[in-house]
């Protein structure tokens, strides 16, 4: 029998090219710094559009959500002119996960010069999902649930009326789980119709088939979604993981928590820490308004305070903007520069805009969405949106951020 032939000889291995830089652009702050942290490795969040030049990946707060409909598209296109002056981006939208905010008009402006925006909203981690193209919260339907209370437009039935005029097809959940090759087919021919593909999602699973789908595609294929889906690319992208924040080096500080949110679950959030002997201030929404509620005087603050809105006569309807302006205006003007927890994204942009503060540099997550990041004068602010967390949320980041208050927990 002859002989086989020599085996050529073996190349020397080239290291795959690394991914681009990612852009993701988020309307509001806590969402901005879920995105970041779901995203891994070094990320920065950025409170200006002019950062989008910088050579890492970046996540932009264009603060939208209070915005008029046209002005949030400007913002929207003017973050992707700015893209043009960089390096090369992958592009990522960060949206809520109940749809809130100015979703059809900023989906739209995202989509222009794209092949496709493959949108997929669902959050399992909070145990949100979209099933047969509706968003589901704890498995009902988002229109048969109070999470659009404070907001004045009525909630949409489905993905396709969220966003109105644009063209969205839904993908079931058995394409998304038929392995990669029927996925993007499917993409491809929803996109050769001029349509966005919007894939059921239930599990990271689910979103991490998506979110692979999408990069195999190309960059013609824009990312839109809350930041399930954002955990899914930087899964894909497999960014080097970040190194652990220092020891908190503020324990002398005074720290100070707001809460800027109307979700009912916040008053037993609340509620863990005045256990604990915090000195709540229930603000009137009127009082907090006018300007008539003072900070304490400097040398008098308590070493915990929580600053919340009383909603017991219930909060009027797009008023959420002017009660978090006021409340950041508060928050800012405290002794002793605290360092913050806030919830709520509008309550959060407030303060820091209060502040003067441009930049935050994620560290860590506390629980799922509490953002632990610090400040480029060394402050430390923690971000959540306002409808995450179990009951013992508050506490736990009061506990992440000032151990010694976990001893003091196994007293009360």
């Amino acid at each position: 029998m002859a002989s086989l032939p020599p085996l050529p000889p073996v190349s020397p291995s080239v290291p795959p090219p690394a991914p681009p830089y990612v852009l993701a652009l988020a309307d509001d702050l806590s969402g901005a710094a879920e995105t970041a942290r779901a995203l891994g490795g070094p990320v920065r969040v950025s409170l200006a559009v002019a950062d989008v030049t910088a050579a890492h990946d970046l996540v932009v707060d264009l603060d939208t959500r209070h915005l008029a409909s046209a002005d949030a598209v400007s913002a929207v296109r003017a973050a992707l002119r700015a893209t043009e002056a960089g390096p090369a981006r992958l592009l990522y939208k960060k949206v809520d996960s109940q749809l809130r905010g100015h979703l059809a008009a900023e989906a739209a402006a995202y989509a222009e010069g794209a092949e496709a925006v493959v949108i997929a909203p669902a959050l399992p981690a909070a145990r949100r999902t979209v099933t047969g193209g509706v968003v589901h919260v704890n498995g009902v339907p988002l229109h048969r649930t109070d999470g659009w209370r404070a907001e004045r437009a009525p909630v949409p039935r489905s993905l396709p009326e969220a966003l109105s005029g644009l063209p969205v097809r839904s993908v079931p959940l058995h394409t998304v789980r038929s392995g990669p090759r029927a996925l993007d087919a499917e993409f491809r021919r929803i996109a050769a119709s001029g349509a966005h593909p919007a894939p059921d999602a239930e599990t990271d699973a689910d979103l991490d088939a998506v979110a692979a789908a999408a990069l195999r595609l190309g960059p013609g294929f824009r990312l839109l979604g809350s930041g399930g889906l954002a955990g899914a690319l930087g899964r894909a992208l497999a960014r080097p993981a970040t190194a652990p924040p220092s020891p908190p080096a503020r324990d002398h500080a005074p720290l100070l928590v707001v809460v800027g949110t109307a979700e009912p679950g916040a008053i037993a959030q609340i509620a863990h820490l005045t256990a604990l002997g915090a000195h709540h201030v229930l603000l009137d929404p009127a009082d907090l308004a006018s300007g008539t509620v003072r900070p304490p005087l400097p040398g008098s603050a308590p070493a915990l305070t929580v600053f919340s809105i009383d909603g017991s006569t219930g909060l009027r309807p797009g008023a959420g903007r002017a009660l978090s302006t006021a409340l950041g205006a508060l928050a800012s003007a405290h002794p002793g520069r605290p360092d913050l927890v806030l919830t709520g994204g509008e309550t959060a942009r407030a303060t820091l805009d209060a502040l003067g503060i441009k930049e935050l540099e994620p560290l860590c997550e506390i629980h799922h969405g509490a953002v632990h990041s610090r400040t480029p004068d060394g402050r430390r602010v923690v971000t959540r949106p306002g409808s995450y967390g179990s009951e013992d949320s508050l506490l736990r980041i009061a506990v992440a951020l000032r151990p010694r208050l976990a001893v003091a927990t196994k007293a009360v």
